[in-house]
């Protein structure tokens, strides 16, 4: 979700008072945005969407759907107001929610058409200066990701092109088109996204990880797990969810190889 990249440098927007009511048994209530491919859309689309559809069918429970957006305050205006409870993808270390374990690791990558040559070496490749390179903008302040900032300070000559989150298609559709228009020469951005769109671009497409260079601080990391999160208190819920990861993980992992998903290192 866009939540992925908020949630890193952002405040995702609170989570409201407990709500009173706990999870219902017979039913897994998901919170998620209508239009926000790859991960969740109204038809059922996205991938979290047929992950949570595997959920279900492995708890023997009904599907149902909070939507909303995926903008500020998302969270307390599902999650927290009792509408939903369960969000299929959140990063580790979000603290407004109780966590699974994470299903899947990923990772900021680079992305360039197929025919421009070798890929960067890394963050001090002599080449990103004379580059006009794509990043990802995020929220209302237009904050950059942990990569665009090392390219800032490796490559600070690069000609950087910002895309904001917000707009009337995802920021990476729209770096996709870019590249494929020959309008930039790469791009940094967030794995998941990259992935889904580059598989659909007019041309062939090259995801690339680069790795973080050496002065890269802690707190700027390029790759994130993933966990399912549920309201606070519903231990049980979370529990029941976390069994179901661990026995269809096999299954999770075929639907993010069809997205276009790059994973970082072995499923924990």
């Amino acid at each position: 979700m866009r939540r992925v990249l908020a949630i890193v440098l952002l405040a995702l927007g609170g989570i409201a008072p407990a709500v009173a009511a706990t999870a219902p048994a017979d039913v897994l209530r998901i919170c998620a945005d209508p239009d926000n491919l790859p991960y969740s859309r109204a038809d059922g689309s996205g991938f979290e969407d047929q992950i949570a559809r595997l959920l279900a069918q492995e708890l023997g429970v009904a599907l149902q759907y909070a939507w909303l957006p995926d903008r500020r305050a998302f969270v307390r205006k599902t999650m927290g107001a009792g509408l939903c409870d369960v969000l299929v993808g959140v990063p580790v270390g979000f603290e407004r929610a109780e966590l699974t374990a994470p299903y899947y690791r990923s990772s900021y990558v680079w992305l360039q058409r197929a025919d421009a040559g070798a890929a960067p070496a890394g963050f001090d490749d002599p080449r990103l200066a004379s580059m006009r390179i794509g990043v990802q903008l995020i929220g209302n302040d237009m904050a950059t990701s942990p990569p665009a900032l090392a390219l800032a300070r490796h490559a600070p000559a690069a000609q950087v092109v910002g895309f904001p989150l917000a707009g009337e298609t995802p920021s990476a559709q729209r770096i996709v088109a870019a590249l494929a228009a020959g309008e930039l020469d790469g791009a940094l951005v967030w794995g998941p996204q990259a992935g889904f769109f580059a598989q659909r671009a007019s041309v062939p497409l090259r995801l690339v990880r680069l790795a973080p260079p050496a002065d890269q601080p802690r707190d700027q990391t390029f790759d994130f797990a993933i966990a399912v999160g549920v309201r606070k208190g519903e231990d049980a819920l979370r529990d029941r969810l976390q069994a179901a990861l661990r026995r269809r993980q096999a299954d999770i992992d075929r639907i993010l190889a069809q997205y276009g998903v790059p994973l970082v290192g072995a499923t924990p």
